[in-house]
């Protein structure tokens, strides 16, 4: 596993581009975050919010919202993807991610405000996903999405992910990507660094 300085959650940032050319900035959430989050989470359709969280929810509960602004809490990370919109920095997108260390797995769920839905921003989303994975040291990359959510199954099949079904679910399918790209080829350059740290540190977590 990578090796995080929780101290210094801005160095991982990245700058993607949406499909037209607009800066997204995905960055770790903080506890600052928490309120923006919720509101990002109650703005979904109910059928955005079904698709994300596999059921319906109209916003997080107060327990999960606590995990999701806590980078590394149960061994989970979320990330924001922010841009600006009529002049105030917004969250457009999201993904929690969690990297299963005795199976080299990386799995992760991921959202786009329904406003902002086509334009390139859930392709970049995922690419900068495979970077984070690459850099923890994975083998693997998936997610779980229900059978319903072609959105989401046309935005893994066109980023070349392979399907099978759950296994403990029926009404999901499973998508996944092995990944096989050496630390100095990793394309998001903060990953790459930190991806060189991993191979020069002992895996563990920096305080």
């Amino acid at each position: 596993m990578t090796a995080l300085r929780f101290d210094n959650l801005e160095q991982y940032s990245d700058v993607l581009r949406s499909r037209r050319g607009d800066a997204i900035t995905v960055r770790f959430v903080e506890p600052r975050d928490a309120e923006e989050l919720q509101n990002y989470f109650r703005s979904l359709s109910t059928r955005s919010r079904y698709n994300r969280f596999l059921g319906a929810m109209s916003e997080l509960p107060e327990t999960l919202l606590d995990r999701f602004t806590h980078v590394g809490m149960a061994d989970g990370f979320t990330v924001v993807a922010t841009m600006p919109v009529d002049g105030f920095e917004t969250i457009v997108g999201e993904a929690r991610y969690a990297f299963h260390a005795d199976s080299e797995s990386f799995e992760f769920g991921l959202s786009i405000d329904d406003r902002w839905q086509g334009h390139g921003i859930g392709a970049a989303l995922l690419k900068n996903l495979e970077c984070r994975a690459a850099a923890f040291g994975a083998a693997r990359l998936f997610g779980d999405t229900l059978r319903s959510n072609e959105a989401m199954i046309g935005l893994a099949r066109k980023s070349g992910f392979a399907f099978t079904n759950n296994p403990d679910d029926w009404k999901l399918v499973r998508f996944e990507k092995h990944i096989a790209v050496a630390p100095k080829d990793i394309p998001c350059a903060s990953w790459r660094i930190a991806a060189a740290s991993r191979e020069l540190q002992t895996p563990a977590f920096a305080n």
